[in-house]
């Protein structure tokens, strides 16, 4: 117990980084989800085919894999094109970084997916009745769409949110200190590593039940009217 409190700071200073990760992470994973699903359902054939492609690779590739190749291949991908620019010298991409562009571009996919059938779902007659009411685009989005979009994605998004924030554990592969990699390096020096992994378990449980909690208050106020009808 003592060598758990005397590494507490040190652990908790690898869980401030996780939250931020999947954070982070979870915004671009939505504003690819969005992107994607608005490309699935456009009317420009290239559109439908870059978000399918899209969503292709990433079930068919290992989340490991692609951040690796993030990771090292985007920043040697970033520092030819600086050489034959001449844009700039050299650029380092950071673990923290790699972390969230590989997660946000891994989770977008399945985002694309989750919002691209949540648009299916809103009834066309509800868009059309608004059109014929004379809503502008934003009004319409804002008043019908978007109410029921966050209604229908909600379920999935909360199973792609519970997953993305156990998939930031394998940034540390790649260096990033986060909750894992400080709780493993904790137990492997006071020769304890089931006690701190035991406290990293509990620690994912204890976020899972706030991001519940959270979600659950998401879903109250978006299914609100259905209760009141």
């Amino acid at each position: 117990m003592d060598a758990v409190l005397q590494f507490s700071p040190f652990v908790l200073s690898g869980l401030r980084i996780t939250v931020a990760l999947s954070l982070l992470s979870l915004l671009v994973a939505v504003t690819l989800g969005l992107l994607g699903a608005w490309a699935k359902l456009s009317s420009s054939r290239a559109a439908r085919r870059i978000a399918e492609f899209y969503t292709t690779l990433v079930r068919g590739v290992p989340d490991l894999v692609l951040m690796l190749l993030l990771y090292f291949g985007g920043q040697m991908a970033l520092n030819r094109i600086g050489a034959v620019t001449g844009l700039w010298r050299h650029w380092e991409l950071n673990a923290f970084t790699a972390g969230i562009l590989a997660i946000g571009f891994i989770f977008g996919s399945y985002m694309t997916e989750t919002f691209r059938g949540a648009a299916l779902a809103i009834p066309r007659g509800q868009i059309e009745a608004g059109i014929a009411g004379g809503m502008s685009r934003s009004v319409l989005f804002r008043r019908i769409i978007w109410p029921q979009l966050v209604r229908y994605a909600l379920p999935s998004f909360t199973n792609i949110w519970l997953t993305l924030m156990k998939t930031t554990a394998l940034v540390s592969v790649i260096g990033l200190e986060d909750l894992v990699y400080n709780g493993y390096a904790a137990g492997k020096a006071t020769q304890m590593p089931f006690t701190f992994m035991f406290v990293v378990l509990m620690t994912y449980l204890v976020l899972t039940a706030i991001s519940d909690v959270g979600l659950r208050w998401l879903d109250r106020r978006y299914s609100a009217h259905l209760r009141k009808a």
